[in-house]
């Protein structure tokens, strides 16, 4: 029975439900395909009427149904879909009155490049790509400009910290008067698994192929190891802070020497003992202090910085176990004691919760 129809039968006067949001899909892969199934789970709960998958897209393939897409089916059908790949296509799938939101579940440049336009129209992004708002300043004033004009939101709060309530937690303090002193995380899902349990016998080079089996890492560890994801995502929470950095202000120390930097993706593996001397020194060298190597973003006194750094053992950020992102806030309210938030800084499935955490808070 429908609810319109049980509402009739205890004398109620149906309730006018608001046409849901019309959602297009971009990104089939690791987080896309959990974005998908979280949408299967909601069929049969109120969440379910209030979005309707309408496009599905990835790099090869797209599949558009303006009347709806099963997500259940969407992966078979897109597999099956005669339709390419286009950009283009968004446009026309989400044409209309109504909610819309884009959903990217991409790493692509062509798909951040494009957010400042659906914006402009009206049309609602929520994204983990850090492409977006973690690269140049002018890209990222970009899209806050388009989010005015089209009177769009921009749901970000899965680009750091894997919808963690970092960004979120930022612009509140802001908004309530609060001043953002400093900022220093842990924000590599990946570095942190590998800090967390190098121990200074096994050779890091065996870490980090395990890691990158067990799907830590990128299929290229020097992705993570370079430092340049977690450049990224500290711009993103510098900017949320009120300090508008450009990229190339923020110093960055990767722990790939250029001699494996050089090397082919299949020329790396072999090479990777490269990282064994230094990493065993620095480790020693911390141990003997009673200290922990920790991958860490810093932002203080308009400077941004990225490297690994030994801390104390009771430091607020040398905790934290398995792929735990954890980030301290100092502030006005917070001056000596920092605000610490700390949890799965890395995953698909907390990923595309939020992501669609956001897409909900949009389609309000």
């Amino acid at each position: 029975m429908s609810l319109a129809a049980v509402e009739i039968a205890r004398g109620v006067a149906p309730q006018a439900h608001p046409a849901p949001a019309r959602i297009a899909l971009l990104g089939t892969g690791t987080v896309g395909s959990a974005v998908l199934s979280r949408l299967v789970s909601w069929d049969a709960s109120p969440l379910g009427r209030r979005v309707q998958l309408v496009h599905v897209a990835n790099s090869r393939h797209a599949v558009s149904d303006r009347s709806g897409l099963a997500p259940g089916e969407a992966t078979q059908r897109l597999a099956l879909a005669p339709q390419a790949s286009s950009i283009e296509a968004v446009d026309a799938a989400l044409h209309g009155d109504g909610v819309r939101v884009v959903v990217d579940a991409t790493a692509s440049e062509i798909v951040a490049e494009r957010h400042a336009h659906w914006l402009a129209q009206g049309i609602h992004v929520a994204t983990a790509c850090k492409i977006g708002q973690g690269t140049s300043l002018s890209r990222w004033h970009a899209i806050r400009a388009a989010s005015a004009v089209g009177h769009a939101g921009y749901g970000d709060s899965a680009t750091v910290g894997a919808g963690l309530p970092l960004l979120r937690s930022l612009r509140e303090l802001r908004a309530g008067g609060d001043r953002i002193h400093a900022i220093a995380g842990v924000l590599s899902g990946s570095l942190a698994w590998l800090f967390n349990n190098y121990d200074g016998m096994r050779p890091f080079s065996a870490l980090v192929r395990q890691a990158r089996d067990a799907g830590y890492t990128e299929p290229d560890p020097r992705d993570d190891l370079s430092g340049e994801d977690v450049r990224r995502k500290l711009l993103i929470l510098a900017r949320a802070a009120g300090v508008e950095l450009d990229a190339d202000e923020v110093s960055v120390t990767s722990l790939v020497p250029p001699e494996l930097a050089i090397l082919s993706k299949e020329a790396l593996d072999g090479a990777l003992p490269a990282l064994d001397t230094p990493l065993r020194e620095r480790f020693a060298a911390a141990y003997k202090r009673g200290e922990k190597l920790r991958f860490i973003a810093r932002l203080q006194d308009g400077r941004a910085k990225v490297g690994l750094e030994s801390l104390p053992g009771n430091h607020p950020l040398a905790g934290g176990a398995g792929t735990d992102n954890r980030v301290a806030i100092w502030s006005d309210r917070y001056p000596s004691q920092p605000l610490v938030i700390q949890g799965p800084g890395a995953g698909a499935e907390v990923t595309a919760a939020g992501l669609l955490d956001d897409v909900l808070r949009l389609a309000r």
